[in-house]
């Protein structure tokens, strides 16, 4: 069951008056940084253009640097809809991406996240920083507590992501999480990979708030 064929969103957004988000779309967690390896941007970039050809919509933190900016660059390239949502520092410190087909300006940090996750169908996260941790480990949270439905990919370029999902399966192990939480979330290694692991996450169910607490 894929990301177009479920309604896995529970979030309902704080308020901000803006536009719909088209249906299928998905939040994209990534850095900003500049001067990480240069294969992270060049999987971001990639990525943007896989989704973009598959008709799906972007929602990400709005940003023009990085990983960031060549995720939106890439999908924006193959004409595919990608929407920045981005606090209002943020646009006054011109961190902000110009060329994106709808920008959303947002009080705080807070308010992106909730909203960044809220108008999307699944969470795909890239290698980042400590700010796309946070978002990533908020959106399994979400997940566990049967607050967000939807599939979580992390792209695991370069091996990133191989220390946090040890630890992950080491919560399990030590009786943190359950097992069947390790079903959360799923792992590839390409930005082509993305589209079929969203068709293929396991569906996921307020039900499992039955398991939340171990």
């Amino acid at each position: 069951m894929g990301i177009t064929s479920r309604n896995p969103v529970v979030l309902q957004p704080l308020g901000v008056e803006s536009r719909a988000v088209p249906d299928p779309a998905v939040c994209v967690y990534c850095a900003s940084s500049r001067t990480a390896h240069p294969q992270y941007r060049e999987a971001a970039f990639r990525l943007g253009e896989v989704l973009a050809e598959r008709g799906i919509a972007i929602v990400y933190g709005g940003g023009a640097r990085g990983s960031m900016g060549a995720l939106a660059d890439g999908a924006l390239g193959k004409g595919g809809r990608v929407i920045g949502i981005l606090p209002r520092f943020m646009a006054d410190l011109e961190w902000g991406h110009r060329g994106l087909s709808e920008l959303k300006l947002v009080e705080d940090m807070r308010t992106r996240k909730h909203l960044m996750l809220a108008h999307a169908q699944a969470a795909v996260a890239l290698p980042g920083g400590c700010g796309t941790l946070e978002e990533l480990l908020e959106a399994i949270t979400l997940k566990r507590l049967g607050l967000f439905l939807g599939p979580i990919v992390l792209m695991n370029t370069r091996g990133y992501f191989q220390p946090l999902l040890e630890m992950l399966a080491r919560a399990v192990d030590e009786h943190f999480m359950d097992a069947r939480h390790a079903q959360m979330w799923q792992v590839v290694a390409r930005p082509e990979d993305v589209p079929d692991a969203l068709e293929r996450a396991p569906a996921w169910s307020e039900e499992f708030r039955s398991f939340a607490a171990v």
